[in-house]
């Protein structure tokens, strides 16, 4: 019995196997990329939040140590610089993606915060 969908001369057989076979890679390469994108963003979120924290140590008065400390803490392999900015301290953190093919070409997250600086007021 003939198919309905072929000609039935058997050339076409496994075609579609050879094509998936050839499909599959690049479908999975692109997978992992995204995965590896959304990983990144969120190492950058928490890049961001460990800057604004260290801002704010920073411009209470804390040292660059005890701020550099709470930052390895929540990002691990981050450097931070500090610097003032008139009435503002600044901290600027950098690391290397730690994620997929964005680790392997050297991609560096950053994240800057600023904060007030300034005297503590004790309160009453």
């Amino acid at each position: 019995m003939r198919s309905a969908w072929g000609s039935g001369n058997g050339r076409d057989d496994g075609t579609v196997t050879a094509e998936f076979a050839v499909v599959l890679p690049a479908v999975l390469l692109v997978l992992a990329c995204c995965l590896g994108a959304v990983q990144v963003v969120g190492q950058q979120v928490r890049l961001t939040d460990a800057a604004g924290d260290a801002a704010r140590l920073l411009a209470r008065g804390e040292s660059a140590e005890r701020a550099a400390s709470l930052v390895h803490r929540s990002v691990g392999g981050a450097r931070l610089a500090t610097e003032r900015r008139g009435e503002f301290v600044c901290a600027r953190l950098s690391a290397p993606a730690a994620f997929g093919p964005y680790a392997t070409f050297g991609l560096t997250v950053a994240a800057r915060s600023c904060a007030l600086g300034g005297a503590v007021v004790p309160g009453p």
